[in-house]
This record gives C-alpha cells, sequence and structure tokens, in this order.
C-alpha cells in the first residue's frame, strides 16, 4: 500500500512498535510484529498497513485478512510455545492506530533464550507493562516465529 501516505499517528506507531524492526510477517493488509514489551513470552502485535484510528475504517477486504493473519499467529504460537489461552486486545487509548496486542497465556512455566518465562497474572488479564527482556531476546522471538 505504497500509495497511501503515512500519518503522523501511524508513523508514530510504527516507530513505538518498532514494525520494521520486529516484523515477523507482512501480509496484504496487516503486520504480525513481536511485541517490545513482553508481557508474555511471544506477545504480539497485529497492525493494519495502514493509516487508521477506528475499526469502522476497516473495510470486508482487510477484516478478511485479519482471518487468515489471526489463523496463521496461533499456529505458529502454538507451535513454538505451546500456549494454554491467547488474548487478542484492542485497546488503541494511547496509540491511535488500529492495531490488536495478542497475549498468548500460559498457566505454567516455559523456557526460552535461556531463561524461565511466567504468565504471573495468570488468569486474569496480562500484563501490558511488563517485559523489558531486551534486544537479542526480542531478536530471537522474532527469529523462532519467523521459522514458525
Amino acid at each position: 500500500m505504497s500509495d497511501i501516505t503515512p500519518t503522523p499517528a501511524f508513523e508514530a506507531f510504527a516507530a513505538k512498535f518498532r514494525l520494521v524492526e520486529l516484523e515477523v510477517r507482512r501480509y496484504r493488509h496487516w503486520t504480525w510484529s513481536v511485541r517490545p514489551a513482553q508481557g508474555t513470552l511471544g506477545a504480539s502485535v497485529i497492525s493494519l498497513n495502514r493509516p487508521a484510528t477506528a475499526w469502522s475504517q476497516v473495510d470486508a477486504g482487510e477484516n478478511a485478512g485479519l482471518s487468515q493473519a489471526v489463523t496463521d499467529i496461533e499456529a505458529v504460537l502454538r507451535r513454538q510455545f505451546t500456549f494454554d489461552k491467547i488474548n487478542y486486545l484492542m485497546l488503541m487509548m494511547v496509540d491511535e492506530h488500529v492495531h490488536f496486542h495478542v497475549f498468548p497465556r500460559y498457566e505454567g512455566e516455559r523456557q526460552f533464550a535461556g531463561r524461565a518465562w511466567i504468565d504471573a497474572n495468570w488468569p486474569r488479564p496480562p500484563d501490558l507493562a511488563a517485559g523489558d527482556v531486551g534486544a537479542e531476546t526480542l531478536t530471537a522471538l522474532r527469529e523462532t516465529l519467523r521459522r514458525g
């Protein structure tokens, strides 16, 4: 969608979530990326590839594309980390761009990148602020998810 001019809100969103650096897979209408703050192992973001500030601005074709992205994302996260449940949060309170936070949820501990990962809020809502894990771990997560 190179013919669409990014807005300041879209550019701010892309910078905050480091979309280029942390991209796992780009679909026609959506991008799946590793979430910089890993509230749970494999936390991700699904973001619309064009500027939009409300869900009502997403068209039927984009919605259809979201279905395929979600199917792929769940399959990869299940294969790589065997999540117990998965949460999708569309908050858009601070970041004025259509996107979902994806939180795989775990009843028990998981091991990845030399550390133990515990979903401390299980079974309550995930901790959105938790998870500064460092650039090396984010890169390892991105590469693991890209491999599927």
